[in-house]
């Protein structure tokens, strides 16, 4: 079917094309179109399924009425939740999303800031790689607004919504360490992403403040790209006898994920031999036996309060103060952390 554009409406009617505009935009009364014209160009519209054309329109207004989003895989299961929570607030404001993966890839990331530079959205929500200051940097002199997700640049000043992470997995150390655990085993990334780094942190934090000495050996750090061969070797090490630990930490759900099926292969029992606790969670892992005890990041707040502070920006209504959140995790119990 051939695209209706307001010209053909204009030239059929012979009306002017700035009538079919004002009237399909709501604005015939305001104008002293009469009511008859206005009338037969809605019949007509309705009549050939005329759809508006969004960015045009907002375009005429110095608007797109779209914001870029850039996450590091929309495949992920924790940053799927994010952009269905960004879509549904962005929607609320009137605006559309428009989503694009960096694949972790820095200069991927920095070609699609462009492209949505390019494209002129109003905004731009992003989940950085955290290797590309110089692209954050170029965001704000160009005074486009953003706001950071997830991840942040600690050396540069901008707007963020972020989880408190250390929090979070001091939290959920303590747990293990009340339920009597003492050997306690870290998975996780090596360094890069601030939000590793905090994790890490919290662990070693909450072992201190219970008189244990944090141990090197305890800790297995894999490489964001061999991550899913190295740690057969890692989960190897830490459940070797007679050193084994008693319990596991997991710095991100896709880590538990690949642990607990090499545990299984292992013939490790959960939690009778090692206890476990994952970042973030999968949809299975209540259902899963046992249920896995997690540390829940507050997905509908981190999409709620992004689009709420870069509509804040688009409208004009910053402060000249970058506006920042950093929320609380909550730590949701399962049986996959038994008592010893």
């Amino acid at each position: 079917m051939k695209k209706l554009y307001l010209k053909d409406i204009a030239k059929n009617l012979n009306v002017s094309t700035t009538a079919v505009s004002l009237v399909l935009n709501n604005k015939g009364d305001e104008n002293k179109i009469s009511q008859d014209t206005q009338q037969k160009i809605l019949e007509y519209a309705k009549r050939h399924n005329y759809v508006a054309n969004s960015l045009a329109r907002g375009l005429s207004r110095g608007k797109s009425e779209t914001i870029g989003l850039i996450i590091p895989n929309i495949s992920d299961d924790h940053y799927a939740k994010i952009a269905g929570h960004i879509e549904r607030k962005a929607k609320e404001y009137g605006y559309v999303v428009m989503y694009a993966s960096s694949n972790k890839d820095p200069k991927n990331e920095a070609k699609l800031i462009q492209s949505m530079i390019n494209r002129q959205v109003d905004g731009l929500i992003l989940a950085s790689t955290q290797h590309n200051s110089e692209d954050i940097e170029l965001l704000k002199d160009n005074k486009l607004p953003f706001v950071l997700i997830d991840r942040l640049y600690p050396e540069i000043d901008t707007n963020y919504v972020v989880v408190d992470n250390f929090e979070g997995v001091q939290k959920a150390t303590k747990h293990l360490l009340n339920l009597g655990r003492r050997k306690i085993g870290f998975v996780t990334l090596k360094p890069g992403l601030e939000a590793m780094r905090q994790r890490l942190l919290g662990y070693q934090e909450a072992l201190k403040e219970f008189n244990i000495d944090p141990s090197d050996a305890l800790v297995k750090e894999l490489s964001n790209v061999d991550y899913k061969d190295e740690i057969k070797e890692a989960l190897g090490e830490l459940v070797r006898f007679p050193n084994s630990v008693d319990s596991i930490i997991f710095s991100t759900h896709y880590l538990t994920s690949l642990g607990l099926r090499e545990l299984r292969r292992l013939n490790i029992k959960v939690p009778h031999e090692v206890a476990i606790v994952s970042f973030d969670e999968l949809g299975a892992f209540d259902l899963v036996d046992p249920p896995i005890t997690s540390i829940k990041q507050p997905g509908a707040d981190i999409g709620d309060f992004s689009v709420d502070i870069l509509m804040d920006e688009i409208q004009g209504n910053e402060s000249g103060i970058n506006k920042t959140r950093m929320l609380k995790p909550s730590l949701i119990i399962r049986k996959s952390c038994g008592a010893l």
